[in-house]
């Protein structure tokens, strides 16, 4: 499994609040995540780094191969729940931190499938057999009415209150972590996001960098982020890729 990364601040933002972090545990596995962090002054960036920070330390020294799908299930989900838990716990104890969270979108990525943990409007998606398929439901108020056909897709893309969340990390002292499950093939690639790119660059433009067979994964990671900076790079802007091939070496 190969592997890149890019986060960029973009044009508009003074501060990067987006966290990654991607690594091969063993067995041509590895785990991913991304997180989009928010608050006052300096609170976002705080919030998405205790996230990742946290989740990475849960997950550490795992033997995947060796985990049933419940336990990658309960493993993901578990991890999620430890960083929701270590984030409230700062915020309330700081008033510079009041009310600070984050989104969250994690893989677990074993090479017959895996485990997708997922707070907020940060993205997965899966790349195969020539499409680009969303894997992730955001969390947002746009969603839930364009869900209950209150506004139609066109109108959540254009609605003044689209970045609204209806569920984040760390905002409360309980949240529910949808698990996803999913199977890919060799050749399949997974792509996580911020809102920074899928705000930005439309699906079938994400899909046509993804399925370019003249560039290195490292080079279809920086491609995504320059699409998003030259549609106005409204917000910071997190890729992670994971590419299912036999060379496990990582790109990014």
């Amino acid at each position: 499994m190969n592997i890149a990364f890019r986060s960029d601040i973009g044009r508009i933002r003074l501060v990067n609040e987006d966290r990654a972090w991607a690594q091969h545990v063993n067995n041509g596995c590895a785990v991913a995540i991304v997180a989009d962090g928010m608050g006052g002054h300096l609170a976002g960036e705080v919030a998405s780094q205790l996230a990742v920070d946290t989740f990475r330390e849960s997950l550490g020294g795992i033997e995947l191969p060796t985990l049933s799908l419940e336990e990658r299930r309960t493993l993901v989900r578990g991890a999620i729940l430890q960083a929701n838990e270590v984030v409230y716990d700062m915020a309330s104890r700081n008033d510079q931190y009041h009310n600070m969270g984050t989104t969250v979108v994690a893989v677990l990525a074993g090479q017959d499938g895996g485990i997708i943990g997922h707070i907020g409007d940060s993205r997965v998606y899966i790349w195969s057999k020539g499409q680009l398929v969303q894997l992730t439901e955001d969390h947002t108020l746009v969603n839930e009415l364009a869900k209950h056909g209150q506004i139609s897709q066109e109108e959540a893309a254009n609605h003044p209150r689209r970045n609204v969340l209806t569920r984040a990390l760390g905002t409360d002292e309980q949240v529910e972590v949808d698990l996803i499950d999913f199977d890919w093939e060799h050749g399949d690639l997974l792509l996580l996001c911020s809102d920074g790119l899928s705000t930005m660059v439309a699906d079938h433009d994400m899909s046509a960098i993804l399925a370019g067979g003249d560039h290195d994964l490292d080079a279809k990671a920086e491609r995504l982020v320059e699409l998003a900076l030259q549609a106005g790079g409204d917000d910071n802007i997190t890729v992670v890729l994971l590419h299912h091939v036999g060379d496990t070496e990582q790109e990014g």
